[in-house]
């Protein structure tokens, strides 16, 4: 089992060592389930944070406010005891065919550098992990890891020896799709319906690749059949990066219990995600739509107002919030998921994922500094501290572990 500092609880808390010194407990963290949540190799399997590593003047370094649309960054992961996770290289499903993979493949070897430079440029803070084990000697070399994983391989379609390439770059985990079907297979969301009726036979070639690798093969967003498809044909264990459990909120997005046994018996994982919109119901506003636009035409994208208007962009973001308020799923509602996947799958085979930087990010889980609420949440649970160190990290890193073990096999 990995712990950061692997000393028993009782130990820690007596110790008087300043490193193991416990923050002062806020939201309600109690000091002794802070120092656990800081022994725990703690990490996120989805942060969406390189599109905003990749906007001008963004500094990690500096501690950065969710209404400026940031939810990862050094001091919080540091406030949060969050010791690093998967960067994603994130490219938007478009159009198809030659021309759409040329232009996929540039985009995501843009955002693949993104990251390197992230980290090439807070070396002192900031390290590329390639294999599971390098998550806990990061951690205990005081800086936090940073792996590399693909949320839609459309940039891949067009020749999947890219897979290779990217693989040479640091990338260790891909999904296949994204919110609509592309070359590869069937999306859970596409409002088309199915084209393939799982995996193309080009996904099939992709889940092949992958395993002879050595990457880690990830579900979320692919339709049941593609996931299916993908337990049966994977020599190794697959992962569900961000995704919840149909039996707590019917959405395509989330997966029912006979897969979660499924992906259990395959020795997979599932990382409940903090999304509200595959949480509970959201009704659509139309005038919130409309107030939203006229927004984004006066400032632009949020990743890109510039510093002398992101005041006047946050009130006004701020005043339309007020004006037609969205429900948000809470803390409650996370952990209703969680523990339904823990019952259903065991906690063998459970983690979790804020989305964060990427819509997700739910009340009193807002950002990277609110993840040892959860663990208190999880405590109160009753959570050991070995389940802990499985759900907050150990089990992500032992699919990770297991698809470079198998690979070539």
């Amino acid at each position: 089992m990995v712990f950061k500092f692997g000393l028993p609880l009782a130990v820690l808390l007596a110790s008087a060592a300043p490193a193991l010194a416990a923050p002062a407990a806020s939201s309600g963290v109690s000091p002794a389930v802070k120092v656990l949540h800081e022994n725990l190799i703690v990490l996120d399997t989805h942060f969406d944070t390189p599109a905003n590593a990749a906007v001008p003047g963004f500094d990690i370094r500096a501690r950065h406010e969710v209404s400026d649309g940031s939810q990862v960054d050094y001091p919080r992961m540091v406030e949060g005891g969050v010791d690093g996770g998967f960067f994603v290289i994130f490219t938007p499903q478009g159009a198809r065919g030659p021309a759409a993979n040329a232009a996929n493949r540039d985009l995501a070897l843009q955002r693949a550098l993104v990251i390197h430079k992230l980290v090439a440029r807070n070396s002192d803070l900031f390290a590329l992990a390639t294999k599971a084990e390098d998550a806990e000697t990061i951690s205990k070399a005081g800086k936090r890891f940073a792996y590399i994983s693909i949320e839609n391989s459309a940039p891949l379609a067009g020749d999947l020896t890219l897979m290779k390439t990217f693989y040479d770059m640091g990338v260790r985990m891909m999904g296949p799709i994204h919110f609509a079907n592309n070359d590869l297979g069937d999306s859970a969301t596409d409002p088309k319906g199915p084209e393939f009726g799982g995996l193309s036979p080009l996904g099939k070639s992709f889940v092949a690749e992958a395993n002879r690798l050595g990457v880690l093969l990830d579900a979320s967003h692919s339709s049941d059949l593609v996931l299916d498809q993908m337990l049966a044909l994977s020599k190794a264990p697959i992962i569900l990066s961000h995704t919840g459990a149909k039996a707590i909120y019917n959405h395509p997005r989330n997966i029912d219990d006979d897969r979660l046994r499924a992906l259990a018996a395959k020795g997979g994982v599932i990382q409940i995600n903090a999304f509200t919109g595959y949480m509970m119901d959201v009704p659509k506003i139309p005038e919130r739509d409309a107030a939203l636009l006229e927004l984004t035409k006066a400032y632009g994208s949020p990743r890109d107002v510039p510093a002398d208007r992101r005041e006047a962009y946050k009130a006004a973001r701020a005043a339309i919030d007020a004006k037609y308020p969205l429900p948000r799923a809470t803390l409650n509602d996370l952990m209703k998921h969680i523990l339904h996947a823990a019952k259903v799958a065991g906690k063998d085979h459970i983690g979790i994922s804020g989305d964060f930087d990427g819509g997700g990010g739910i009340e009193g889980f807002d950002d990277v500094s609110d993840f040892p609420a959860l663990t208190e949440r999880l405590v109160k649970a009753g959570f050991t501290k070995e389940d802990l160190a499985k759900f907050w990290g150990g089990n992500a890193l032992r699919v990770l572990q297991e698809a470079d073990r198998l690979k070539g096999s």
